[in-house]
C-alpha cells in the first residue's frame, strides 16, 4: 500500500499527536483489561502499571530494533492462563515477574541464535500443525472465565439463585454485539475500537441499572460498583488527580504472603511460562510478516528477526517488571498502521510515552477499576475467541485428511483442553505438586513429540508461511 508517512518521516508535531493518540486508542482496550483479568484470578493488578508497562516495553523494542519497526507492545492474553496457574500455586508478585522474565528469555535466546543461523528452523519445529492448535488451546481453555464473569458479575461461584444475575447477563451480551456491530458494520474508525465501543457502551447500561437500583434500593440490578470514585475522591487531595501507578515490583516487595520461591518453586514457574513464549513465537512472526506487507519493507531481514525477538522479548521482561503483564506486538496496532498509512517511528514512540504519562492521571485509573466484571466479560467472548480462530486459521494450511497431522492435532487438543498435566513430587504448603508441568505445556511436548514419530524422525509437518532462506543480515 501507499503510505502517507514512511518508517523515517516525521509529520508536524500536530499531526503526531493524533497519530499517536489513535494508536494509543488501538491498544488501550485490551492492554488494560489484562490486568483486570489477572485481578480476577485473586492477585490485585494495576491496570495503570500495565499502561506504563507498555510503554515503557515498547520503546524498549524500538531502541532493540533501531527504531525500524512501526508496531505498539501491549498486555499479551496469551499468558492468561499461566498467571492464573502460576497464582493458583500462591506464588503471588514475584512469581510472575519470573515467569514472564523466563518466557522473555526465550525470545532473547531464539532471537540470539537467529542471528548466528537464520530462521529455518523455527518453522520445522514448530509448524502450523503444532502451532495452530496450540494458540487454539489457550483460547479455549480461558473461556469459561468469560462465562463466568457475564454470570455473577465475578462472584467466585455462579449458583443459580444465588449470584446468578440476569442483569449482569444483559450487560455482558451487550457489550459483546456493540463489539461485533462496531468491529463488522462500524466506520474504518470503529473498527479500530470496537472494544473501547463495546465496554463504553456496556459500561453506560450498567450504570443505568445501577442508578435505577440504587433509587429503588433493589441490590440485584446493582452491577456496577462507584467504589473506585470514592476511594479516589472522598478525601480529595492531589493524588485524587494525579497518582503513580502501583508498579508490580513494588507490590512483590510490599508483599511476603505468598509461598517460597525455592528451586523446586522457580523451575515450577519455569515449567508454566516457557511453553507460552514459545508458543507467542507464531504470533510474533505472523505480525512482522502482516506488517510487512503493509509498510513495503521486510522487517524478517531488516532490522532482522533476531532483532525483532530480542525487542519483544526484552521489552516483555520490562513491561512485566513495572505492570505484570508480559507485552506482544499488537494486531490492533497493526492495522491502525495499515489504515491511516503513517508508518512513523515518531507516532509510535510518541504513542508509548502518551501511555506513560496517562498512567499518572488518578479519575482515568479510577474510570477503568470501576468497570463491571459481566462488562469484561462480554468482551472476553470476542478476545477469547479471537486468540482460538487465530489458532483455527493456522490449520488452514495443514492437511487434515492426512492421519498423521490428525494425530497430532488430536494429541494436543485432547490432552490440552482434557486438562493432563505432570506433577511431580508434594508440594507441603499447597498440598499438590512440588514440580508441576501445566496442561498446555504438555500439550505442546506431546504434540512436538507426535510430529517428529509420524514423520519418521524428522521435523515435518504443515509449516507456517516463511521463507525459510531468509538470513539476518542487519542493515548497518
Amino acid at each position: 500500500m501507499k503510505l502517507i508517512y514512511d518508517i523515517a518521516d516525521k509529520p508536524k508535531f500536530s499531526k503526531t499527536l493524533v497519530y499517536a493518540f489513535q494508536q494509543m486508542i488501538a491498544i488501550m482496550a485490551a492492554t488494560l483489561l489484562v490486568p483486570m483479568l489477572i485481578s480476577g484470578y485473586g492477585l490485585p493488578a494495576d491496570p495503570a502499571a500495565a499502561l506504563f508497562g507498555a510503554g515503557i516495553g515498547t520503546i524498549v523494542y524500538l531502541v532493540c530494533t533501531k527504531f525500524r519497526s512501526p508496531v505498539f507492545l501491549g498486555s499479551s492474553f496469551t499468558f492468561l492462563g499461566a498467571y492464573a496457574a502460576s497464582i493458583g500455586q500462591n506464588y503471588g508478585y514475584w512469581g510472575m515477574i519470573i515467569g514472564v522474565a523466563f518466557a522473555g528469555l526465550v525470545y532473547v535466546v531464539i532471537g540470539l541464535i537467529i542471528k548466528g543461523v537464520g530462521a529455518g528452523w523455527v518453522n520445522k519445529l514448530m509448524p502450523a500443525v503444532i502451532i495452530g492448535p496450540i494458540v487454539t488451546l489457550i483460547g479455549l481453555s480461558l473461556s469459561s472465565t468469560a462465562t463466568n464473569w457475564i454470570m455473577g458479575n465475578g462472584a467466585p461461584s455462579v449458583v443459580y439463585g444465588q449470584t446468578y444475575n440476569w442483569i449482569a447477563i444483559l450487560c455482558g451480551l451487550f457489550t459483546f454485539i456493540v463489539i461485533v456491530l462496531a468491529s463488522v458494520k462500524g466506520s474504518n474508525t470503529a473498527k479500530l475500537i470496537p472494544f473501547i465501543i463495546g465496554i463504553g457502551a456496556g459500561y453506560a447500561l450498567a450504570l443505568v441499572f445501577t442508578l435505577i437500583g440504587n433509587i429503588a434500593d433493589i441490590p440485584y440490578l446493582q452491577v456496577l460498583s462507584f467504589q473506585p470514585f470514592i476511594d479516589t475522591f472522598s478525601n480529595f487531595s492531589i493524588t485524587s488527580i494525579i497518582d503513580y501507578p502501583k508498579f508490580f515490583f513494588l507490590k512483590a516487595f510490599q508483599t511476603t504472603d505468598f509461598a517460597p520461591l525455592d528451586a523446586a518453586a522457580i523451575g515450577n514457574i519455569a515449567m508454566i511460562y516457557v511453553p507460552i513464549g514459545v508458543v507467542e513465537l507464531a504470533q510474533h512472526i505472523a505480525d512482522h510478516k502482516n506488517l510487512s506487507n503493509i509498510i513495503g519493507h521486510d522487517l524478517i531481514t531488516d532490522p532482522g528477526l533476531g532483532n525483532t525477538l530480542l525487542g519483544d522479548g526484552l521489552g516483555s521482561m520490562i513491561g512485566s517488571f513495572f505492570g505484570g503483564c508480559a507485552n506482544t506486538t499488537y494486531g490492533e496496532s497493526i492495522g491502525c498502521v495499515a489504515i491511516t498509512g503513517n508508518a512513523s517511528i515518531v507516532s509510535i514512540l510518541v504513542a508509548a510515552l502518551e501511555c506513560m504519562l496517562l498512567s499518572f492521571f488518578a479519575p482515568f485509573v479510577a474510570f477503568i477499576n470501576s468497570i463491571p466484571k459481566c462488562v469484561m466479560g462480554g468482551a472476553c467472548i470476542a478476545l477469547y475467541g479471537f486468540i482460538a480462530v487465530s489458532g483455527l486459521q493456522m490449520l488452514k494450511q495443514v492437511d487434515l485428511n492426512e492421519s498423521k497431522n490428525l494425530y497430532v492435532v488430536s494429541a494436543i487438543l485432547v490432552t490440552g483442553i482434557g486438562g493432563m498435566f505432570f506433577g511431580f513430587g508434594t508440594n507441603a504448603i499447597t498440598g499438590g505438586a512440588l514440580l508441576n508441568i501445566t496442561s498446555l505445556a504438555v500439550a505442546l511436548i506431546l504434540g512436538i513429540v507426535v510430529n517428529i514419530i509420524v514423520n519418521n524422525g524428522k521435523l515435518a509437518g504443515g509449516e507456517l508461511h516463511f521463507d525459510d532462506d531468509v538470513k539476518d543480515k542487519v542493515s548497518s
